[in-house]
This record gives structure tokens, sequence and C-alpha cells, in this order.
């Protein structure tokens, strides 16, 4: 990489739709899981890429509760290519600092999938070189109803109900929200992902499909963002005084 190319201005949290596999395997010939694979293979270097970069959170839309959907051998070959990513990365992304977060719904999920992603989590709670948090059975508008629904649930005040205390509610507790959304293959639609937490993201598109999504891709995509002037709803000239506080 060209250090007079490296974006001044780094991501924190990042966020990723990994769209364009089945696209990608039948442009090839071959079999959508096959895509699948390749979309797996990729999420290494994109890693260790983000990890270079500074980038602090990574968040992957792995499996979106739409997708159920999809025909039952598709569903069935992207569970088991989820086992088999985490039983060949979780020694070695643990070995490398990376905590792995779930976020999405357990329920639906196969009892051994569920214990796996669990062991995980667990395993790699106490690192901090980079959170991976991988939406697995994710809907936004659905993470926002258990939200109301945990919300009521514990008797909360309407009164009392403000952005700070509704985070808490939300999957993704405790994070900042996304600076950056990157969506592969096209498409211009956000997907039901992260509709709450993406208000003020950033947003970038490419053709590129996800397993052809490398190192050199993302650089365009941070230095679309270190182009950009996030105002969050403000004019430019209160934003630098902001930043000068």
């Amino acid at each position: 990489m060209n250090p007079a190319s490296t974006p001044t201005q780094v991501p924190y949290h990042l966020a990723i739709i990994m769209d364009g596999n089945g696209r990608w395997a039948k442009s090839r010939g071959l079999p959508r899981l096959a895509g699948h694979h390749a979309g797996t293979e990729n999420l290494r270097r994109i890693l260790r890429s983000c990890v270079k970069h500074g980038i602090k959170i990574l968040t992957l839309y792995a499996f979106s509760t739409e997708n159920w959907g999809r025909p039952a051998d598709e569903v069935r070959g992207l569970m088991g290519i989820l086992e088999q990513v985490i039983e060949r990365e979780l020694n070695e992304l643990h070995a490398e600092g990376v905590r792995i977060r779930h976020i999405g719904r357990m329920n639906g999920i196969a009892p051994r999938l569920q214990r796996k992603i669990t062991h995980a989590v667990e395993m790699t709670r106490n690192n901090d070189t980079l959170i991976l948090n991988v939406a697995l059975n994710y809907g936004g508008r659905q993470e926002i109803i258990d939200a109301v629904r945990r919300l009521l649930a514990d008797g909360v005040k309407p009164e009392a109900l403000d952005d700070a205390l509704f985070g808490q509610y939300l999957y993704t507790d405790g994070l900042p929200d996304p600076d950056l959304i990157v969506r592969t293959s096209g498409e211009m639609r956000v997907s039901n992902f992260l509709i709450w937490q993406g208000a003020y993201a950033e947003y970038y598109a490419t053709p590129t499909y996800w397993p052809d999504f490398n190192e050199d891709e993302l650089q365009k995509a941070l230095d679309h963002y270190a182009s950009r002037e996030r105002r969050f709803g403000l004019v430019a000239e209160q934003t630098i005084a902001a930043r000068s506080k």
C-alpha cells in the first residue's frame, strides 16, 4: 500500500454487508454454495487488513432473519459453512486478539451451532485487538422490536427513554455506532441492517462481489470515508467548532 494514499481518518467501527457470493459463483459457472465458501475465505484477509488500518470494531452481516426463506439446501449449506469457519478459525482469531460477539437472535439456530457460537464468544471475551460482531440470524427491525419488548418488561417509564438508554437494549449494547457501512455487489439498499445504529453512518457501495473484496477494495472504501465531512445533522461550522473543543 502506498503510504501517501493512507486515509488520515479511519473509521473506528466498520460494518460490511457481504453481498454477491451467489452471483460471484454464477458468473463462474459454479453452485451458489461455492460462492459462500469463497466468501468465508475472504474473511481472514479483511480482518487482518482492518487490524493493520487500526479499525477497532468490524461488524459483518452474515445471515439475516429473511435469509431463512432461501432454498433449504442453501440454508443448510450456509449453516454448515459457518460451523466450519468457527472450527477452523477460532484458535487463530483468539491468538490474534480478536473478540467475537454475536448479534442477532439465537432461537432458530441449530443447538450445535449455538453451542459453538457461545464457546467462541466466551473464549474470546477478554481480547481487545479488534471486536468482530457477527450478525447471524439478524434483522434490524427485529432488533428494535426485541429492544422494545425488553424495555416494557423492565418497566422503563416513557419519560426516562432517550437514545442512550434505548441503545442499551440493542444487540450492540456497549458499542459505538458504525462510522462506515460498506455494501458489496453494487446493490443500493440497507437490507434491514443496523437501521438504528446506522442513522449517521457514512455509506459506501461497490460493484465488487464480496469474494473479490480485497485489501485494495477496502482501501478505496477507506479513502472514500476519509474524504467525507461528517456533520451529524449540523452545519460545517458547528462540526468544526465541536472538534476544536
